[in-house]
């Protein structure tokens, strides 16, 4: 029974590889991107582009009848906030250093495993909020936030972050009766329809190097949402989204990469707390509950 119960978290571990690795080269592209397109030039890209490279997933899963749904409204609504969300995230990117944007990103966990116990039922055991805390502490490690100094760009990542934990309670809600390609699909369209009009606005023909960050851009955020989708349908946000923590440590090695940045006895201890956090939520997780849970936000 154990080894079956542990199966369906396996499968969600190896679909949030794909996100966490997406995520990281998403930020990276989104920042070089940025230099010189406004964001909502970036985002309309994303999302149009994003319905091209999604249609083979599209396809094979039978094509527009794959991708019907009864629950349009709560995707719509997913959609808005994760735009929001999303938006202030690039923003931010432009703001503040890479790693305070992801790092103050995981306050997020906070906000959704709060939500997802209130309004879907989920059950947060005191073993996984000792694993988010662990998490977190990490997160404070590495970030070493100083006293009465939030500027606008962390004030605004910390909002994206309270957004991104609505949407992702929202996303459980639609796994439970769509399928992991109509959410990513339902995201793209509704989320070019958001942003066509302040996009024409602010457009600007890219150059070359600008083209080849975009389509970085939209391959990952494409992708990304997908895996994520599909680990929500495996297991519980409770469980999917810590495992989000080790985007933390991935971000502060591709920095040391990719730009230079400095990895200090401070980073090395806020990674160690962060993988505990993920053993103590991956390895001894609870008996799995005996009934399924009514969704809430189901109509």
């Amino acid at each position: 029974m154990q080894p079956a119960f542990r199966a369906p978290i396996a499968r969600a571990a190896v679909w949030m590889a794909g996100w966490l690795t997406l995520m990281v080269v998403i930020a990276v592209a989104g920042r070089e991107a940025a230099r010189e397109l406004s964001v909502f030039q970036i985002m309309l890209l994303r999302s149009t582009m994003g319905v091209a490279m999604l249609w083979p997933l599209v396809h094979a899963a039978g094509g527009l009848t794959a991708v019907r749904t009864g629950r349009l409204p709560q995707h719509a609504l997913r959609n808005v906030i994760h735009y929001a969300a999303q938006y202030g995230w690039f923003v931010a990117l432009t703001l503040i250093p890479l790693a305070q944007v992801v790092s103050i990103e995981f306050t997020m966990p906070i906000w959704s495993a709060a939500l997802a116990v209130l309004f879907l039922g989920e059950r947060m055991s005191g073993l996984k909020w000792f694993a988010v805390l662990l998490g977190l502490v990490g997160v404070a490690v590495i970030v070493r936030p100083r006293a009465g100094e939030l500027d606008a760009g962390q004030l605004i990542a910390l909002v994206a972050a309270l957004g991104f934990a609505i949407s992702i309670v929202l996303v459980k809600s639609l796994t439970r009766t769509d399928a992991s390609v109509a959410i990513s699909f339902w995201m793209l369209i509704v989320q070019s329809a958001i942003g066509l009009v302040p996009a024409l606005v602010t457009w600007q023909w890219p150059s070359p190097t600008a083209w080849g960050w975009v389509v970085v851009v939209a391959f990952c955020g494409t992708y990304s949402h997908y895996c994520f989708a599909q680990a929500m349908q495996h297991a519980d946000a409770t469980v999917v989204v810590p495992m989000d923590f080790l985007r933390v440590p991935l971000t502060a090695l591709v920095g040391w990469l990719a730009y230079s940045e400095r990895l200090d006895l401070y980073t090395a201890l806020g990674v160690g707390l962060i993988l505990a956090g993920n053993v103590l939520n991956l390895v001894r997780l609870p008996a799995a509950p005996q009934g399924p849970s009514r969704d809430p936000l189901k109509p």
